[in-house]
């Protein structure tokens, strides 16, 4: 399946400029006019995965987009790169601490800004991988049972008592709550008090 970009850009030339190539490139492409309505974008279930947005747009520019995108919990995560005509150091910096992944300088040679859009293919990739393995690992961990704490338990009959005040046989409780599973046999001692009988007829159970 494609990958899918937001463009970002309210100027008419430069946003068809970019819309032409990335569909020739293959990238399944969602242009906004402006900060707000690319805002409204990012914001829908199906929010493209990379998003190439000016810095640079009247209303909502591009800085504020990134901040918001970083500032709460996102569905998904949204790999921008921000494209700008600031060049110098601290604007950059600027633009990175504002929660952008990469940068662009206008006026943008595309060979450099399909290499950065690959880049980002490949993180978005990785990003899959990891939520993957880390859903499994949760799926995994709900199967996991363990016992922890005090555990309430009757001096004479052993049974153990629950949060809703039941009373179950100490190996019930124990195998509910965790990987153990019992058999049963006779220790020497109740083999004695209950079949002495058996006492010297060899192992029981």
């Amino acid at each position: 399946m494609p990958t899918s970009v937001l463009v970002a850009e309210d100027e008419p030339l430069s946003r068809r400029m970019l819309l032409a190539q990335l569909h020739s490139a293959g990238y399944r492409v969602v242009a906004a006019e402006n900060g707000e309505r690319a805002w409204e974008i990012l914001q829908s279930s199906d929010a493209p995965s990379i998003a190439i947005i000016d810095w640079m747009m009247p209303g909502l520019d591009g800085l504020e987009i990134c901040r918001r995108l970083r500032s709460g919990a996102p569905r998904r995560y949204v790999y921008v790169i921000l494209l700008t005509a600031r060049a110098c150091a601290g604007d950059v910096v600027t633009g990175l601490e504002a929660g952008a992944d990469d940068y662009v300088t206008k006026p943008f040679d595309w060979n450099e800004l399909h290499g950065r859009l690959r880049t980002g293919t490949r993180i978005q990739s990785l990003q899959g991988e990891l939520a993957a393995k880390l859903d499994d690992l949760e799926t995994a961990l709900a199967h996991v049972k363990t016992l922890q704490g005090l555990l309430p338990i009757c001096m004479h009959c052993k049974r153990i008592r629950d949060d809703a005040n039941t009373w179950h046989r100490l190996e019930s409780y124990i195998e509910e709550h965790s990987n153990a599973l019992f058999t049963h046999s006779l220790c020497r001692k109740c083999l004695e008090t209950h079949y002495p009988e058996y006492v010297n007829a060899g192992p029981v159970g």
